[in-house]
């Protein structure tokens, strides 16, 4: 198994008997939620989506895989997921085969898709690496693969020689899970601009569901999503401290 980060989406390529390009957390839509908080911007979905068309093209996958919360309302179906969501997928489909493993914001998602396309909730097996967007239990038969998973958000806070945050980047997480019996986890980061990020050291209570409560919080390590190595979770944290 060979994973590629992909930074300008982000996406990940995983490459094994075949090739794998998963994108995580694109909340399409997000700006109609934003709309209804009192935050007006316009609807970046046309260059979310060319972010996504352009990692299709330049990796030649044999399968793209949304790893969850493809749409952003919740519990309904906005009337710009409505507007957008179709022409999307049809553009995805028109470049490579496509699945979506469900997540927390993609009630009412099945509506959009093809019968084959729409992975269990709990997750997939995928030429032999377990899929699923992370905020419910993988199902049983996934214990003891490497688990690719969205829903975290994983950032990494950059600051600066005094300790002040800069900004936050997002950030990839591969992790021992604890008590996993040889489970590991690797967490992507999100494609949506306005989705924002959890700090790597935030993570593990966060309560962004269970798969949070088993990252190895000495030994979990991290990269940018350029594939700038970071470090293990223990050493951030001491370097912070500091």
């Amino acid at each position: 198994m060979r994973p590629t980060f992909l930074p300008d989406c982000p996406a990940l390529l995983m490459e094994n008997t075949i090739r794998v390009l998963v994108v995580a957390d694109l909340h399409f839509g997000i700006e109609s939620g934003l709309a209804r908080a009192g935050v007006h911007v316009r609807s970046r979905s046309r260059e979310r989506e060319g972010r996504v068309l352009a990692a299709i093209r330049e990796t030649a996958p044999d399968l793209v895989l949304l790893l969850g919360d493809v749409k952003h309302s919740v519990p309904l179906t906005s009337r710009q997921e409505y507007d957008e969501l179709p022409g999307v997928l049809d553009r995805i489909r028109a470049l490579a085969p496509l699945r979506v493993a469900p997540g927390n914001h993609d009630g009412g998602i099945g509506r959009f898709l093809r019968d084959d396309e729409l992975l269990p909730a709990n997750g997939a097996e995928i030429d032999g690496i377990g899929y699923l967007h992370g905020h419910t239990w993988p199902a049983e038969d996934l214990a003891g693969r490497l688990l690719v998973i969205g829903h975290l958000h994983p950032a990494v806070s950059l600051c600066d020689e005094v300790g002040c945050s800069l900004r936050a980047e997002p950030a990839y997480l591969y992790s021992p899970a604890v008590d996993g019996e040889g489970t590991r986890l690797l967490a992507v980061p999100a494609a949506c601009e306005f989705a924002g990020g959890v700090d790597v050291l935030e993570l593990g209570r966060s309560g962004l569901g269970p798969l949070s409560r088993c990252i190895d919080q000495e030994n979990a390590e991290v990269w940018l999503r350029d594939g700038t190595y970071i470090g293990r979770l223990g050493e951030i944290r001491e370097q912070r401290c500091a």
